[in-house]
C-alpha cells in the first residue's frame, strides 16, 4: 500500500516590512520597461514613498522611462494622493534626458482633474527651464514664452491662482542662464497682467549678480527704490554676494553695517552665510570665525550652511586641521554632513595632495552611509585612479550600485581605465555590464578601451558579447522613443 505523503505544515506569514527606497529602485530599473506589480499595490498604502523614489533616481542618473510609467499608473489609480512635490522631481528626471524632455508637458496637460494640487510653482520651474535648454538657441525666447502662455492656461483650467509667483518663476529661468537683458522684457510685457512683489525685484536682483553685471545691478537697485522698491534681507544679501564674487569684501562689509542701523531689516542667517563665503575668497579664515561667531550675538543659530562656509574659508586658506575641526563639531552637534562639507574636505586634501587625508574623509562618508553627488563621486573616482589605486575605485563603484544609485558614465570611463591599466580586465567588464543592466548605455570611449584590451587578452567571445549588448541597448533606446511619441 503506497505511503500518502501530507502536506507540509503552514508556516505564519512572516510580517511584511517596507521596502527601503534603493531597494524600490533597483526593483523598478530591474524589470523595466514594465512596472512591477509590487511597487503598484505597495505606493498607493504608502504615497510618501513616492517623491524618495523619484529623487533617488534623479541622483542615481537613472533612466526616465520607467519612473515616467510608474507614476502615470499611479495618477491613473482612483484616489491616489500623489504628493505635490513628486511632479517637479520627475519633470527634473526627463529634462535631463533630451531623447524624453518633450514628454515634460504632455504629461503636465493630461494630468487628471483630480489632481490640481500638482500644478504648482515648482512644477512650472523645471518645465520653463526645459525649454530654454531644449530650443535652439535662437527659438528658446519664444519656446519659453510659449510655455508660460500655455501654462497659465492649463493652470486657468484646473482653477489655480497664476500670478507673481509664476512670473517670478518665469525671471528666475532667464536670470539663471544670465540672459537678464531678456528677463527685464519680459517683466516690462508681464508685470501689469500679473503685479510683481519684491520677490519679483529680488529675483532680478540676482540675475544680474549671477551674470557679473554688478555695476547694473546697482544701477537697477537704486532705480527701483526711486520707484518705491523697499529693499529686505534678500536684496541685501543678493548685493552682498555679487561684491564678495568681485572681491569688494569690504564694501559688503558696509553693507552688513547698514543693516545693523535698520530696525525693520536685520541681518539674517544667509546674510551671514554669505559674508562668510565672501572672508574665504579674500582667504580672512580669522574675520570668518568672527563672522561665525556674531550670529548668536543676533539669536541666529549657525546651520549646515554657515558651517560649510566656514569649513570652506579654512579650506581656502590652508588651514585644514581648523576645517576637520568644523566638520567634527558638525557630527557631535548631530547637524549632518552633505555633499557640500564632503565634497569641500575632498577638495581641499587633494589641493595640498593629502591622500590620506582624502582617505580618511572618504571613510567617514561611506561608514555613514552617504551616497555621494556627481562631483564627489567623479573626484573621488579621478584621485583613486590616478594613484594607481582603481581597487579603492572598485570599491567606491560597488558601493554606489550596493545602494541602488547607477554612477556617471564618465566615472565608468574612469575606471575602466584604471582597472585595465593594472590587469583588472574582468573587473572593468563587470561593471561595464552592470551600467547596462541597470538601463544606462556605456560611452564610446569606455568601450574602445574595454575592447582593446579584451583583445589583448584574447577574451574575443567577450568581445562580441559587449558589441552586441550595444547594439542591443541602442536599438531599444531608439524603439522607446519610438513608442513613447
Amino acid at each position: 500500500m503506497p505511503l500518502r505523503l501530507l502536506p507540509p505544515p503552514r508556516r505564519a506569514a512572516a510580517p511584511l516590512l517596507t521596502p527601503t527606497v534603493p531597494h524600490l529602485a533597483r526593483l523598478l530599473l530591474s524589470h523595466a520597461p514594465s512596472t512591477p506589480p509590487l511597487l503598484l499595490a505597495l505606493l498607493p498604502s504608502c504615497p510618501a514613498l513616492i517623491t524618495p523614489l523619484l529623487s533617488h533616481l534623479l541622483l542615481s542618473h537613472s533612466p526616465p522611462l520607467p519612473a515616467l510609467t510608474l507614476y502615470r499608473r499611479l495618477l491613473a489609480l482612483p484616489h491616489f494622493p500623489a504628493p505635490e512635490p513628486s511632479l517637479p522631481v520627475l519633470l527634473r528626471l526627463l529634462a535631463r534626458s533630451r531623447r524624453y524632455a518633450h514628454l515634460s508637458f504632455p504629461l503636465l496637460e493630461s494630468l487628471p482633474p483630480t489632481h490640481p494640487h500638482l500644478l504648482s510653482t515648482p512644477a512650472l520651474a523645471v518645465l520653463l527651464s526645459t525649454a530654454l535648454s531644449a530650443s535652439a538657441p535662437g527659438a528658446s525666447f519664444d519656446a519659453a514664452v510659449t510655455c508660460f502662455d500655455s501654462a497659465a492656461r492649463v493652470w486657468a483650467r484646473a482653477g489655480r491662482a497664476f500670478g507673481a509667483d509664476e512670473l517670478n518663476a518665469l525671471l528666475r529661468a532667464f536670470c539663471a542662464r544670465g540672459r537678464v537683458a531678456e528677463a527685464r522684457a519680459l517683466f516690462h510685457r508681464y508685470c501689469d497682467k500679473y503685479p510683481p512683489d519684491t520677490r519679483t525685484f529680488n529675483t532680478l536682483l540676482l540675475g544680474f549678480k549671477e551674470a557679473g553685471h554688478s555695476q547694473a545691478l546697482d544701477l537697477f537697485y537704486h532705480d527701483a527704490v526711486l520707484r518705491g522698491f523697499v529693499p529686505d534681507a534678500v536684496s541685501y544679501c543678493v548685493r552682498m554676494d555679487a561684491y564678495c564674487k568681485k572681491g569688494r569684501f569690504a564694501d559688503a562689509l558696509e553693507l552688513l553695517d547698514e543693516m545693523r542701523t535698520r530696525e525693520n531689516c536685520k541681518p539674517t542667517l544667509h546674510v551671514f552665510t554669505t559674508l562668510i563665503y565672501g572672508a574665504g575668497i579674500v582667504r580672512d579664515a580669522a574675520r570668518a570665525r568672527l563672522l561665525f561667531d556674531e550670529m548668536e550675538k543676533w539669536g541666529l543659530t549657525p546651520d549646515r550652511g554657515a558651517h560649510n562656509a566656514l569649513m570652506g574659508a579654512y579650506v581656502r586658506a590652508r588651514d585644514l586641521k581648523s576645517a576637520l575641526a568644523v566638520m567634527d563639531k558638525m557630527e557631535r552637534k548631530g547637524i549632518g554632513l552633505d555633499d557640500v562639507s564632503y565634497n569641500t574636505m575632498l577638495c581641499g586634501f587633494q589641493r595640498v595632495g593629502d591622500l590620506e587625508g582624502i582617505w580618511k574623509v572618504y571613510s567617514k562618508m561611506v561608514g555613514s552611509g552617504f551616497m555621494p553627488r556627481t562631483r564627489t563621486t567623479m573626484l573621488l573616482m579621478k584621485v583613486f585612479c590616478e594613484n594607481a589605486r582603481p581597487d579603492l575605485g572598485l570599491e567606491l563603484w560597488d558601493y554606489l550600485m550596493g545602494k541602488g544609485c547607477v554612477p556617471h558614465r564618465h566615472a565608468l570611463d574612469i575606471l575602466v581605465t584604471g582597472l585595465c591599466c593594472r590587469g583588472a580586465v574582468s573587473e572593468a567588464y563587470r561593471c561595464f555590464r552592470e551600467i547596462i543592466d541597470m538601463g544606462m548605455l556605456p560611452t564610446e570611449r569606455a568601450f574602445t578601451i574595454l575592447e582593446g584590451f579584451l583583445r589583448r587578452a584574447r577574451e574575443y567571445g567577450k568581445i562580441e558579447e559587449i558589441r552586441l549588448i550595444m547594439k542591443v541597448a541602442q536599438l531599444e533606446g531608439h524603439q522607446i522613443k519610438e513608442e513613447t511619441v
